[in-house]
């Protein structure tokens, strides 16, 4: 088993800088999930760990060994693609034991390791088919399995989850998550996929242009993002955002957006006091506009007049898009709500859950 470290980590291919000044600090046995849009420069990160890309500058370690210079095979580390990369012509058996083979490890120890492996994820009743004859899913597995016979330090997924439907892409990140707890080893897990790094990381490195934007908990993310592109990239639907002015009131402060005010509680105002008179950004999540009727109790709530746009009515929720004078913006209500479109109605903002950015550098204000 081993921690991972990226040290001052940079890459470049000819003009384009595609990863600045990269550090990242990874615990042994940790589930770290880089997610970030396409383009941010995640998945060059972990090839670059794994050998497949040089690095321009700066060092990789596998533990206290730095591996920057050392050829992708002895760096004792396993990678699952995100295309499956199967053998047509082989079992699956022979796609599991290929890699053991040519490390000339004796059979019956490739025996052990491949009839365990397929144990460990369901598909002991497959190790004789073809890969023509497996759906996604169960090839997916076949290509995670093929890893997992190496018995590497260091797991690395590239987009694994990908080319699965649906469905089937909530229930393999959960064998993921149950291998991982199994194994007890280091994985490095890249995705564009927010859901699934919230779901599975135990740490998240949200990545944008190549610079790592902040790297926390999935908790701390979702509660205290460090700036705007945090904030609106974690969450799901995404944080709404409103251009608004930091106004003083009769000893209160006010955020004026031009559509609507909200005063904030007077607990929470002492950080806001610096930014009286400035122009700001504020974040209101979908999850924290309520229907009055039924908005958790002892919150301290901001009354917002608004007009029904669109509904979407998901069962378990209700996903309004409203307008307030010409500011458009997106609330998550219990299920019981009626409302229609062109409807008139009031709803409830939790300023608990209120954020505020800087609106030139997008930094949180603390």
């Amino acid at each position: 088993m081993a921690s991972v470290t990226y040290e001052h980590v940079d890459k470049k291919f000819g003009d384009n800088h595609v990863l600045k000044d990269l550090n990242i600090a990874i615990t042994d046995k940790e589930f770290l999930v880089l997610v970030g849009p396409s383009g941010c420069g995640k998945s060059t990160a972990l090839r670059c760990l794994a050998g497949l890309e040089e690095i321009s500058s700066g060092r990789v370690l596998i533990g206290d060994r730095d591996v920057t210079n050392v050829a992708p095979k002895d760096r004792d580390i396993a990678m699952v693609f995100q295309s499956y990369a199967l053998y047509p012509h082989m079992s699956v058996y022979d796609n599991m034991a290929f890699g053991l083979k040519l490390r000339k490890t004796p059979k019956s120890e490739i025996d052990r390791r491949v009839k365990e492996a397929a144990e460990i994820l369901g598909i002991t009743h497959l190790l004789q088919r073809k890969p023509k004859q497996l759906s996604g899913g169960q090839r997916q597995r076949v290509a995670v399995g093929r890893a997992i016979v190496r018995e590497p330090s260091v797991f690395l997924f590239d987009e694994p989850l990908s080319n699965l439907d649906a469905k089937l892409r909530v229930q393999t990140r959960a064998e993921i998550s149950k291998l991982h707890q199994r194994l007890k080893t280091t994985f490095i897990y890249v995705t564009h996929d927010q859901v699934e790094a919230m779901t599975m990381a135990t740490r998240i490195a949200v990545m944008k242009d190549g610079v790592l934007q902040q790297l926390d908990s999935p908790q701390a993310l979702y509660d205290r993002p460090s700036n705007i592109f945090v904030a609106g990239f974690i969450g799901s639907p995404s944080m709404n955002f409103f251009d608004a002015k930091v106004v003083a009131a009769d000893k209160t402060v006010v955020i004026d957006t031009g559509a609507f005010a909200v005063t904030v509680p007077q607990e929470k105002a002492a950080p806001y006091l610096s930014s009286v008179g400035k122009q700001v950004v504020l974040g209101i999540r979908p999850e924290d506009i309520h229907d009055p009727s039924y908005a958790p109790p002892g919150i301290h709530q901001a009354a917002v007049d608004a007009a029904v746009e669109v509904t979407e009515l998901m069962g378990n929720e209700v996903i309004l898009y409203l307008r307030s004078g010409d500011k458009s913006y997106v609330a998550r209500v219990d299920p019981r709500n009626r409302a229609r479109v062109g409807d008139k109605l009031q709803v409830a903002m939790n300023l608990d859950n209120m954020h505020l950015f800087n609106r030139e550098t997008e930094a949180a204000i603390r």
